[in-house]
């Protein structure tokens, strides 16, 4: 296993960040656009095609990513695995969209949006990242990224410009996802070897793949069954514009988090292959350290910025994204931590089955507290109901590996981050309240924060300030 983590890492970083740089550089444009009723829309819709997304995947990324890291040394079970996961791919992405076609025409209204969205159901089909990702080779995926976003982000500029243009928009997102996971196709040649066809049985670990979609299904509720109930219990599409807004700015700060579990599982998958126990612990403490170490200033952070960033970043008419900001803003540290135990530990580690009691727990939680604080507090309390959900999957899961990991040692973990981002959020927080709002202003203050942060932790010598600064010096050498 010669390739580099950090490498990886910075790669995977860079991969899922361009996932999401569409609607991040875009979002101030289509806020303004599209306005809060046109967003909401758009966010009640893909909600409910979100559901038949995640049953043509149906945990076969998961599972085909780990096997083709199990076997990174075997192109010949690589290439069998290849073949055995798009032909269930096919089977399930037909299937998902007969249901789809079924559950939309009994809808009344204009269904065209409703099958602009089912763009994002085909898209599912060409998508073979994950085989890249089960190589660990992350390069070749954030090329690609690179120019279809490029090429997204001119294209909404020039088509999309009144309220009437989303479903232009809608389908737009469709025809891009389609054509990014097209785009990777071509690196296949080198990889790809004959395999015999009575060798590929697509069925042959169903009952694996199963278990790993189920504690999807139950993540799928708590992560778009709160826009689908703001949806249906508020009447809003207001509502569903300002929790849209406000999730999409956390989840994108999120992504430079959870892309390390992407990068570690496979890397912990090919260990415990091999029966390397002690090398997959040191592996997980590092990366609990490595989430303390970026969540706790981004939640102080978000706290601290809201004021100033909300007003000109959506622009006018989004005003409770600053409440929503805050609150969605403890989902960072929750879901850091639960991707390191989930996602790292559990998957390669074959306990997908503890994973599924843990989303399972979050799921029921975050539904019956939907039912009591939407119809009270719509947006925030979906908001509340979603962080709730999220520490329970983290305490549960916590409390799943307490004999393998110690929880004390994990906890020691935040209290040596703890003291900087309180002192970055006192500094900051006055800051966001004193100067007026502008992409000025929330650079100094982001600016101002990362140096009261970073300058106190080098004060305290933190191993992970340390070990940044040796890979700059590294690079420079070079």
């Amino acid at each position: 296993m010669s390739k580099s983590v950090s490498k990886n890492y910075i790669y995977n970083v860079s991969y899922q960040l361009l996932l999401l740089i569409t609607p991040f550089v875009t979002t101030p444009y289509l806020s303004r656009v599209l306005e809060p009723a046109g967003i909401g829309t758009y966010s009640y819709t893909y909600s409910i095609v979100s559901y038949f997304i995640l049953l043509a995947s149906l945990g076969v990324a998961d599972y085909a990513q780990r096997e083709i890291a199990y076997h990174q040394d075997n192109p010949h079970m690589q290439s069998r695995t290849f073949y055995e996961v798009n032909l269930i791919r096919c089977l399930l992405v037909g299937l998902s969209l007969f249901l789809y076609y079924m559950v939309v025409s009994s809808f009344s209204g204009d269904h065209i949006i409703y099958w602009y969205q089912a763009l994002n159901i085909i898209a599912v089909l060409f998508d073979i990242s994950w085989f890249f990702q089960g190589l660990e080779e992350f390069g070749k995926i954030v090329l690609r990224n690179f120019v279809i976003k490029i090429i997204s982000i001119i294209m909404i500029f020039v088509l999309i410009h009144t309220p009437e243009d989303l479903n232009k928009y809608v389908c737009l997102i469709g025809m891009m996802n389609i054509l990014s996971g097209l785009s990777i196709w071509l690196y296949l040649l080198k990889y790809l070897h004959p395999v015999k066809l009575q060798e590929i049985k697509p069925f042959r670990n169903f009952f694996i793949i199963v278990q790993m979609f189920l504690p999807q299904v139950a993540i799928q509720v708590y992560t778009v069954l709160d826009k689908t109930m703001i949806g249906v219990m508020t009447g809003s599409p207001l509502e569903n514009g300002y929790y849209e807004q406000a999730e999409k700015v956390v989840k994108l700060s999120l992504t430079i988090v959870t892309s390390l579990g992407t990068v570690m599982l496979p890397r912990i998958a090919y260990a415990y292959a091999h029966n390397e126990i002690e090398t997959i612990k040191t592996y997980m403490m590092r990366s609990y350290r490595f989430v303390w170490f970026l969540t706790i200033p981004m939640f102080c952070g978000f706290i601290a910025i809201s004021y100033n960033f909300v007003p000109w970043f959506f622009g006018p008419g989004y005003d409770k994204v600053v409440p929503l900001m805050q609150i969605l803003s403890g989902l960072v540290i929750a879901i850091g931590l639960s991707n390191v135990t989930g996602i790292q530990y559990m998957v390669p580690t074959n306990q997908q089955n503890k994973l599924t009691i843990t989303v399972v727990c979050g799921a029921v939680v975050n539904f019956l507290l939907n039912l009591f604080l939407i119809p009270m507090y719509q947006s925030i309390g979906a908001s509340i109901a979603s962080l709730i959900a999220e520490i329970t999957v983290t305490a549960v899961q916590f409390y799943l590996v307490r004999n393998v990991f110690s929880i004390a040692e994990i906890g020691r973990l935040a209290f040596k981050y703890l003291p900087s981002g309180l002192i970055m959020l006192a500094i900051t927080w006055p800051l966001s309240m004193y100067l007026a709002p502008s992409i000025l202003h929330t650079s100094i203050i982001i600016a101002a924060g990362c140096l009261i942060y970073g300058g106190y932790l080098l004060l305290q010598k933190d191993p992970m300030i340390d070990m940044a600064i040796t890979k700059v010096r590294e690079k420079l050498h070079r």
